[in-house]
């Protein structure tokens, strides 16, 4: 895994929030507008209040989001 990608991580805290590696800070509900091909969604999802990289669970990548994008390439 090169630097850069290791350094935006998230992890959980022993409280069971997650924590941007590079900040140390809890992320909180950051609204974002997600986009695949003309389509776009607002949606709220866990972001760094400091550097606002957003954390995109891999269930969620690969659940949810993969059944949209291929919802809208069948279009």
């Amino acid at each position: 895994m090169n630097q850069e990608v290791k350094d935006y991580y998230a992890s959980i805290d022993p409280g069971g929030r997650y924590i941007c590696q590079k900040c140390h800070v809890p992320l909180v509900k950051t609204p974002i507008q997600l986009r695949y091909l003309h389509a776009g969604f607002p949606v709220e999802m866990p972001g760094c209040p400091v550097c606002g990289m957003i954390y995109i669970s891999e269930d969620l990548a690969l659940g949810k989001m993969l059944s949209v994008e291929k919802a809208l390439e069948d279009k």
